[in-house]
């Protein structure tokens, strides 16, 4: 059994926001089992928390340090799911707490040319 080590800093909010012309849902899983569903219009933005997403999804271990211990089977993530178009591939279909704790914003937008979708993050400026 492996266990990671997370630093998470309190308040670290990360907003997502949706640029394509259709929505897309992101989905709140741990391991293979879905736990809570966001549906993002096109236009629109979501703004989540590392931390208190660790706090609702991942098991609980030690909830009052500063340092949470999880399993890598156990880490809750954020799926990337398009309802709409079966044929669209996403680059990078998940985004982990890590990516949600590192980055201060996360666009999902249509490649032009391609039906693809693709994921630009912006980096935390406020983290050394």
């Amino acid at each position: 059994m492996t266990f990671i080590c997370v630093y998470i800093l309190g308040g670290l909010k990360t907003k997502v926001r949706n640029l394509t012309e259709g929505p897309i849902d992101l989905q709140i899983r741990v391991g293979s089992t879905l736990k809570n569903v966001y549906t993002l219009r096109a236009g629109k933005g979501k703004t989540l928390d590392c931390r208190k997403m660790y706090m609702s999804y991942a098991p609980s271990r030690s909830h009052g340090a500063a340092a949470l211990y999880y399993d890598e089977s156990c880490q809750p993530y954020v799926w990337i799911h398009n309802p709409n178009g079966f044929g669209r591939m996403v680059k990078q279909q998940y985004m982990s707490l890590e990516d949600l704790r590192d980055f201060s914003e996360i666009k999902i937008y249509k490649e032009p040319g391609r039906c693809s979708l693709s994921v630009y993050k912006k980096p935390r400026s406020d983290l050394c």
